[in-house]
């Protein structure tokens, strides 16, 4: 379709909820589709917008109850455009408006139309560090002609992926184009963010996508909890046809160490350096436990009596509390006033934490410490779970370690506010976690240490990536706080509700949100994007791994650089 040639006009709308536009008689309905980026040229500004939806119109209700027939294709094509037309809704989400002399504002009410000529002009000649992309405060005047978006508005708002001034990054491309859509990953990884959708919508690979972004582009430094072993080492693609695709350690060599929980299940899958993690009992503190009180089945009469034990026996008390006797236990009871009932139930739930492959009575190193080292390296950090990807498992090791590195964070942070030296400033941090819900239901939220950081912000510099089918399972204060959301098909409305919670004008585009596709199609809206857009998103494969891995990949085979890394990392002691 030509972006030059106009496909209507404004025949009315408002601010809060939108512009009309009415089709000319030669364009289509049927090529307008929901989530299209259009342009609005008003006297004096240029409107940017997304359609929201697409409906159709009579000029007579004599038509709708007498329409022609199937064989009147004459009658039809006489009534086209007078008699029956298209309308689209549109949502304007920005307003860019050139800069003008007292002269040129005379001349622009003397003549209108000239004056829109000359604004179109001067828009085709900014470039994006002279551009001032405003919030919508105003709609355009009756009859401003809506045209399709070009490339270069795309530029405009989107940027591009090689721009010096910015960390732009290419997500995808709209819907009818071939120009990049990018996001911002400055801005991106300032705060926490999310990855929605149904399950089976591709999640996990636009997850890979972005977290193959923030590497290439060294926005932020990544922690990722893997719990189905798919973003380090390869993943299966979807698709009739069995294959695999690269995880990050294959696209970046150099930049990316895998932990495992489970060496065994690693080194089965053909990932022969990874590191092993272990975590020890007097590493748990109660409040991991009460993040999966549920899962183990935990009451509330448990919990207390645990902060009784931990009391008494510091950081040693599940240790000593599973080589307790009855008799032992009676004692205690006696001698602290605990209940005897209460922690022999707590005995007999924390037994099933022997069955974890990667817990130990006592460690011989401090792994997280490890992992601090890799991350505070620059290293990307990608933690596998194997076989032990359970949701208990999952949510006690994912908040033990959280939670530890945090504490390190907030103590540099500190460091670095008192010293105001850069070379104290601490990485950008982004920990990713799956299942979100299950760590930021409003139950539990302010007693994990994921809540915490989404609500911190960007203060400590460690922000979330939260990857879930079902937002509205996650906290509405925490969503309120989430930057940036990628959202795939949805279709339970609570879900598509929570997807919205603090977003103003959500209303307009839950329409757009509910006619995804149910494959690589995705609603971007947020903090790293001027306004929401509909993207195909980037397609993960060679020509990816071409365009985003590391530059030894180019020149050399996957093995040699998986040997050169692994020697290198050896000759430093790891």
């Amino acid at each position: 379709m030509n972006s030059e040639k106009p496909l209507g006009s404004v025949i009315q709308g408002s601010l809060s909820e939108g512009l009309e536009i009415r089709l000319y008689p030669d364009v289509s309905v049927e090529d307008m589709r929901v989530g299209k980026f259009l342009v609005v040229q008003g006297v004096r500004s240029r409107f940017f917008c997304l359609l929201t939806d697409v409906l159709l119109g009579t000029s007579s209700p004599r038509i709708m109850s007498d329409p022609p027939s199937a064989e009147d294709s004459l009658l039809r094509e006489i009534l086209a455009g007078s008699g029956t037309y298209g309308t689209l809704k549109l949502s304007p989400m920005l307003m860019f408006t050139p800069s003008l002399g007292e002269s040129e504002k005379e001349a622009a009410i003397a003549e209108e139309k000239q004056k829109a000529i000359d604004t179109l002009a001067s828009f085709d000649i900014q470039t994006s560090g002279e551009l001032e992309l405003l919030p919508v405060k105003t709609i355009p005047s009756h009859f401003s002609q809506v045209y399709e978006a070009s490339e270069k508005d795309f530029r405009t708002v989107f940027g591009w992926e090689d721009d010096p001034h910015r960390r732009n990054f290419s997500i995808g491309r709209p819907l009818d184009m071939e120009v990049p859509v990018c996001i911002d990953l400055n801005r991106f990884v300032e705060r926490s963010n999310g990855i929605f959708g149904k399950s089976g919508t591709g999640k996990s690979f636009l997850t890979r996508l972005l977290i193959s972004g923030v590497i290439r582009k060294q926005a932020a430094v990544n922690l990722m909890f893997d719990m189905h072993s798919e973003y380090g080492w390869e993943a299966v693609s979807e698709g009739k046809q069995f294959s695999t695709v690269k995880g990050l350690k294959q696209l970046f060599p150099s930049q990316v160490e895998i932990y495992t929980l489970d060496p065994e299940s690693t080194k089965r899958r053909g990932v022969n350096n990874a590191r092993e993690l272990f975590l020890s009992y007097d590493q748990i503190q109660i409040e991991d436990l009460r993040l999966v009180s549920r899962d183990l089945g935990l009451s509330d009469a448990s919990i207390d009596n645990a902060n009784i034990l931990q009391k008494e026996f510091g950081r040693s008390w599940i240790v000593r509390l599973l080589d307790m006797t009855n008799e032992d236990i009676t004692l205690f009871c006696e001698e602290q006033q605990g209940h005897k009932g209460s922690i022999s139930a707590l005995q007999r739930k924390l037994m099933r934490l022997e069955s974890l492959k990667y817990i130990r009575s006592a460690c011989p190193h401090n792994y997280i410490d490890r992992i601090l080292e890799s991350l505070d390296a620059g290293i990307n950090v990608v933690i596998e779970f194997g076989s032990q990807s359970n949701m208990l498992s999952y949510m006690l090791a994912t908040n033990m370690i959280t939670r530890r590195i945090h504490s390190r964070y907030v103590k540099k942070a500190d460091r670095f506010l008192q010293t105001q030296n850069p070379l104290d400033k601490p990485r950008q941090l982004v920990i990713t976690i799956e299942e979100a819900h299950r760590f930021l239901d409003s139950g539990i939220v302010n007693q994990t240490i994921f809540g915490t950081i989404a609500r911190e912000m960007r203060k400590y510099f460690v922000t979330l990536l939260v990857v879930d089918q079902r937002p509205s399972g996650i906290d509405n204060e925490v969503m309120s706080q989430v930057g940036t959301r990628i959202t795939c098909l949805l279709n339970d409305d609570k879900d598509i509700d929570a997807i919205f919670t603090g977003v103003s004008g959500g209303g307009g585009l839950r329409s757009v949100l509910a006619k995804l596709d149910s494959k690589q199609q995705a609603l971007i809206l947020g903090h790293a994007v001027p306004m929401p857009v509909v993207v195909r998103t980037r397609a993960y494969d060679q020509k990816f791994y071409t365009e985003i891995g590391d530059t030894d990949w180019k020149t050399k085979t996957d093995r040699e650089v998986h040997d050169a890394a692994n020697q290198a990392k050896a000759n430093l002691g790891f």
